[in-house]
């Protein structure tokens, strides 16, 4: 079991992309220019520049073609949550949203566009700039996030510390998207206060400085966002994976661990802290509706490693 999850992590598709970029982010972390006004931003969800008493907050991201061609309401509508939890990972709140987009056919671009429309409704986020070509002869979406948060309350992905505890918090009530089989959908069928409520938990654990460091699951899943987090923190993970539950809608529908880690998981947090201040987090988490545990144990050394509490595997080390 140890070794088939290993190899799943070390082959995953998404996992491997984000390890292609690795040498562009170096050298635009070298040479592109620097400034004082800037508190964090290669490695974060969303990067920070110093605003007085605040952090303006700031997240990009693009929209796989493939999915826009195929799920073009879908992809409107990612394009606006994907950042979306960007922002709340870090304790901040979203404020506003700027898309590029292009498209060839008409009847294409007007369902991504009634997609993007459809999230800036659903997270409450005006759409205040972007460029737009129709008629292009290739489609390309992306948009960028901007939101805001106090200092003092910002959680960073780069500051895991060893002996914390990893906790993994996922909103159970869900169910696999239309566009693939490692979709999990917890956003398009709730209401908008739901899902702001929801997101609140992290504004709150930011509030009360509960976590040392934390990451909403991407698409590289629980494994693959993991692996970013103690990689710009310079540290290790040990994961038991006896640890890491599945939805009980998922296990109706036959989905194993293996299958389950792979997934892009809607509204969902890996968060590192001290033992003392874990139960504090569970305990909101739970308040707020989310299914959240400990799953490991930042440790030091670059390295992943999971295990099944009487044996231990070393999966990654960089």
């Amino acid at each position: 079991m140890l070794e088939r999850i290993a190899d799943s992590i070390r082959n995953n598709e998404n996992i491997l992309e984000k390890k292609e970029i690795n040498p562009i982010v170096k050298f635009i972390d070298k040479n592109s220019f620097k400034s004082e006004r800037i508190f964090s931003d290669i490695g974060e969800d969303s990067a920070a520049i110093k605003n007085n008493a605040s952090y303006i907050l700031v997240t990009t991201d693009r929209i796989k073609t493939e999915f826009v061609e195929n799920f073009p309401f879908g992809a409107g509508f990612s394009s606006i949550l994907v950042g979306v939890d960007d922002i709340y990972c870090c304790g901040g709140k979203p404020i506003a949203v700027s898309i590029i987009l292009s498209y060839k056919d008409s009847d294409v671009g007007k369902k991504i566009i009634e997609g993007i429309c459809e999230g800036s409704q659903k997270f409450q986020l005006p759409i205040i700039r972007g460029h737009t070509k129709p008629g292009s002869n290739h489609y390309e979406l992306s948009s960028t996030l901007i939101g805001e948060i106090k200092k003092e309350n910002y959680i960073s992905a780069l500051n895991a510390k060893e002996n914390d505890d990893i906790i993994l918090a996922v909103d159970f009530d869900g169910k696999v998207g239309r566009a693939s089989e490692y979709y999990w959908d917890t956003v398009t069928f709730k209401s908008t206060t739901t899902l702001l409520q929801i997101r609140e938990s992290m504004n709150l654990i930011a509030e009360k400085h509960l976590a040392n460091s934390s990451k909403d699951i991407s698409n590289g899943g629980i494994f693959g966002t993991l692996l970013q987090l103690i990689k710009y923190s310079n540290m290790g993970a040990n994961v038991n994976i006896n640890n890491i539950h599945i939805p009980e809608a998922l296990i109706k529908q036959n989905y194993n661990l293996n299958k389950y880690i792979q997934m892009y998981l809607t509204t969902s947090y890996i968060l590192t802290a001290s033992k003392y201040n874990s139960t504090k987090i569970l305990n909101i988490f739970s308040k707020f509706g989310l299914y959240s545990n400990i799953i490991g144990k930042i440790i030091k050394g670059n390295q992943l490693k999971i295990n099944n509490g009487k044996e231990s595997l070393q999966v990654i080390s960089y």
